[in-house]
């Protein structure tokens, strides 16, 4: 009982520290400079898959930037 209603009460501190503690393992195991580029790495793949969840495009917007390119070098003159 005692941990359930802990649970229920506190389950965003809980899982927060739980989230700590698992990246202070993974910074003392393989370096800090790591951990950030595979935390870069979760936020891109999060991010796409937030897009396409919400059917919001590419994240990249390829057209504008190929309009742009050709506005500014015309490949074909």
């Amino acid at each position: 009982m005692f941990w359930k209603e802990l649970w229920t009460s506190y389950k965003g501190r809980l899982l927060g520290v739980a989230a700590a503690v698992f990246l202070i393992i993974i910074y003392l195991i393989s370096g800090f400079w790591n951990m950030m580029f595979c935390a870069l790495i979760l936020f891109i793949g999060y991010t796409a898959g937030k897009y396409k969840d919400l059917d919001q495009g590419s994240l990249i917007p390829w057209k504008e930037i190929r309009d742009w390119l050709f506005s500014k070098w015309r490949p074909f003159r």
